[in-house]
């Protein structure tokens, strides 16, 4: 038993060494290390986690990874101060939910509670894209626009201006307490807690007017739960962009357990050229390169990396697709004199074409997957723009009086109630014509609409602007007429005016036959 141990660690991928004289600063080898003991055959079911401290890494990936993460961050914040004047007694803010008055305000656009659906497309749009980008460009989203990413990765920015690079921070995690280590912990957390607060704060304007929230916030005016739920969101950033960081990432979140799911030989990927970077090895300046690969085994790619990896070893569950490895790996190979790229955003057919010396095939952006994904993505666009442009402006609901079901009046005839609502979603005042149908046309029937004058087919009502008009309607039919305990009924709303036309279809109750 103790041989085939010694033999599997023998076997094991050696850990990450140190750039000798060539390339990149030293880095340190503690994750490795704790990464091969974890390897081992007698190593605890259960382990702490090993703490990553990435390095500081500058190219063209880190610049327009720094350029997402500042559009996205702009956006989130400035967002709720944006105006939108929608006329008298509406909000002026541009993207608002409106719990109180239940309405989603998203500039021009005004979504009422009963339009719940619009919000489902949106789910499933976002889904659907989801999966369409990963089929073309991987892990896309959690490498540059995942929340958990943007806030991680600011909160490593100010780590580093506070503490130092990768080796700066490991060397004062060894330290012991000192007046220096402590007001560098406090210097670090107090801005990472600022910048939760501002987080939380802005999360909170999205469902308040953002100048009224922040007056009340700060002058103790705004209510236990406002003050409740900015502490929830304080603390979630906080902990988890400031400590749980690639845990979240590795634990938390769903996504990475399905994601290979979207990839195919097509997809681009981070991929480490293993054909052109093997046999790896340590390398002296004025050494040949014959029989041997270009990586030098520097680990450059480990330490800059957020989740703590070696993409040397593969696609793995933890990577994350930000490519920091990659400006980090060219650097170094621009170091050694050897050709950049041998970490590089590549599809696993071009790669396979490269091992066996044949030429690049073409990209193939058009493939059954994207095309599915496509064509599942517009039509949910579609379907939601057509229903948002053909939405009528009013809506009516009718609900049958269930005590009693119906009413025998003194000459006879039998008579239901209905309570009926009128939705006007316009920002005026309008007038609509009721009209009713008892089985495609029974004779001899009428209305009368509680508070409103006169009686017979139709009545005249009126609903207020941005709001819900509610009446009481009574509709009557000769017993003899009817020749069923239920009998359909359709009431009809319609606006003159405007040409808007709703129908909501009933039942009208009488006696046993």
């Amino acid at each position: 038993m103790a041989e085939a141990a010694r033999k599997l660690d023998t076997e094991l991928p050696e850990p990450p060494g140190r750039l000798t004289d060539l390339a990149a600063p030293a880095v340190e080898d503690e994750q490795a290390v704790s990464w091969k003991e974890a390897q081992r055959p007698d190593s605890p079911l259960y382990a702490n986690r090993i703490k990553v401290h990435p390095r500081d890494v500058r190219g063209p990936i880190r610049r327009i990874k720094w350029l997402v993460l500042g559009v996205l961050l702009a956006i989130y914040y400035v967002t709720p101060w944006i105006r939108w004047d929608r006329g008298p007694d509406a909000p002026d803010q541009a993207v608002l939910i409106d719990m109180t008055a239940r309405r989603a305000y998203f500039f021009f656009i005004e979504i009422w509670p009963q339009e719940v659906y619009y919000l489902t497309g949106l789910l499933v749009l976002g889904a659907v894209g989801l999966f369409f980008v990963t089929s073309l460009f991987g892990r896309l989203w959690c490498g540059y626009a995942c929340p958990q990413t943007v806030w991680t990765d600011l909160f490593m920015w100010v780590e580093r201006k506070v503490e130092g690079d990768r080796n700066a921070r490991m060397r004062l995690d060894k330290q012991a307490m000192s007046g220096a280590k402590l007001r560098k912990r406090l210097t670090k957390h107090g801005i990472w807690l600022l910048i939760a607060l501002l987080t939380g704060g802005a999360w909170i304007m999205y469902f308040q007017d953002a100048p009224t929230f922040v007056a009340e916030f700060f002058t103790g005016q705004a209510s236990s739960g406002t003050y409740f739920f900015v502490g929830l969101f304080t603390a979630t950033t906080y902990l988890l962009a400031g400590w749980a960081r690639e845990q979240v990432c590795t634990y938390m979140c769903p996504w990475p357990r399905f994601q290979a799911a979207m990839f195919d030989e097509d997809t681009l990927v981070v991929t480490y050229q293993r054909w052109r970077g093997e046999p790896r090895g340590k390398h002296k300046k004025g050494e040949s390169w014959e029989g041997r690969g270009d990586c030098i085994d520097c680990s450059a790619c480990v330490a800059v990396c957020p989740t703590g990896i070696d993409i040397r070893d593969g696609q793995q569950l933890e990577c994350i697709g930000c490519g920091l490895c990659i400006d980090a790996c060219n650097d170094v190979m621009q170091k050694v004199g050897r050709p950049k790229e041998l970490i590089t955003f590549d599809t696993e057919a071009n790669q396979a074409a490269l091992e066996e010396g044949r030429p690049k095939p073409t990209w193939k952006l058009i493939r059954l997957r994207t095309i599915f994904y496509a064509m599942l993505f517009f039509g949910v666009a579609a379907a939601m723009l057509v229903t948002y442009v053909t939405r009528a402006s009013v809506d009516i609901s009718v609900l049958h009086d269930r005590a009693p079901l119906f009413v025998t009046l003194s000459d006879g005839d039998i008579r239901n109630g209905y309570t009926i609502k009128i939705l006007n979603m316009t920002r005026e005042p309008r007038s609509f014509r009721l009209a009713y149908e008892i089985d495609d046309g029974l004779p001899s029937t009428s209305m009368e609409v509680l508070g409103v004058e006169g009686t017979g087919e139709v009545a005249t009502l009126t609903a207020e602007s941005d709001s819900v008009a509610t009446y009481q309607v009574y509709v009557r039919a000769p017993a003899e007429a009817l020749d069923a305990a239920s009998l359909p009924i359709a009431f009809t709303l319609t606006d003159p005016s405007r040409g808007d036309r709703v129908t909501y279809d009933s039942v009208f109750r009488g006696p046993e036959k």
